[in-house]
């Protein structure tokens, strides 16, 4: 089976848990989750099964986009309330101050990546480090925040909600801390749902709980073409012979293509079929294969 299940995940599953369900409601082995959620948080979870897990190296920049809600006044080991509380404050943080701190957080920013995250340093996974007590230093890396809005905020409680679109790898809780920090207290995640990620909603979701009440044959019809990741890019028709070249591995002659794609492109057979990814050389001169999925049996 080849494709991708998108899962509203629950809260208290890791991604790994998720990943372990679906492969026994599925009957398939081989599947590959999207971007890590963490245990506390819910929501969009795009599943990769079969040849679909061959799309997960141009899925790891995508933006995603969040719902999260905060608490001000109190930092945490791992920036959520799950953590074991590191320091308290009463500083009054009015909705003012939490609006016109937000404009120095959109737009291109580095974060310090968190000691409870899955990052490896050493071939060591921080949170390992973390939970022996360790904390070592983390190079900041750059990230994205392409909108980022206060939903909701109680000034007397010093709770909320934020909206947030980013880049890849950015770390919600992180966020919320420099945030924190901003406006003179400390912040942590309280709840984190995951609204959208790789080009799915949580309307293209499928519950855990439905997932469950569902026969085998209700969830395969769930499974969505693999092509739907890069509906975004242009796609270039093919002949046959061109197909054939293509799905063993070789350039293309862009003068020979019915359109000369800029960038990355999805590439169809005769039929409409999708074959794979392409896009050009440096010199601009072929179509380059980049990642095939097409079943080889083109005539």
């Amino acid at each position: 089976m080849t494709g991708v299940f998108v899962l509203d995940k629950p809260a208290g599953f890791t991604s790994f848990d998720a990943v372990a369900v679906l492969r026994g409601l599925l009957g398939e082995r081989k599947i590959g989750h999207t971007g890590t959620l963490d245990p506390m948080a819910t929501g969009v979870l795009p599943l990769l099964l079969g040849k679909a897990t061959r799309a997960l190296p141009f899925l790891e920049e995508r933006r995603k986009s969040y719902e999260a809600e905060f608490a001000l006044g109190r930092a945490t080991d791992t920036l959520d309330s799950t953590g074991q509380t590191l320091k308290t404050d009463e500083t009054p943080v009015s909705r003012e101050m939490l609006e016109g701190a937000l404009p120095r957080f959109r737009g291109a920013i580095e974060q310090v990546p968190p000691m409870f995250s899955a990052l490896r340093q050493d071939g060591v996974r921080l949170y390992d480090l973390a939970r022996q007590g360790k904390t070592v230093a983390r190079a900041p890396r750059p990230v994205t925040i392409f909108a980022l809005t206060l939903l909701d905020y109680n000034e007397a409680q010093r709770t909320g909600r934020l909206a947030v679109t980013c880049s890849g790898g950015t770390y919600i809780r992180t966020l919320i801390d420099d945030l924190g920090r901003a406006v003179g207290s400390h912040g942590v995640m309280t709840a984190l749902r995951r609204t959208a990620a790789s080009g799915f909603t949580l309307a293209d979701a499928v519950t855990m709980d439905e997932a469950r009440r569902m026969q085998r044959a209700e969830l395969s019809a769930r499974v969505l073409p693999v092509e739907t990741l890069f509906a975004d890019l242009p796609a270039v028709a093919v002949s046959a012979a061109q197909a054939r070249r293509f799905l063993n591995g070789g350039a293309l002659d862009l003068q020979r293509l019915s359109a000369r794609p800029a960038g990355l492109c999805r590439v169809h057979a005769p039929g409409g079929g999708f074959l794979g990814l392409g896009a050009p050389d440096a010199a601009g001169e072929s179509l380059r294969v980049q990642r095939l999925f097409g079943d080889e049996t083109v005539k």
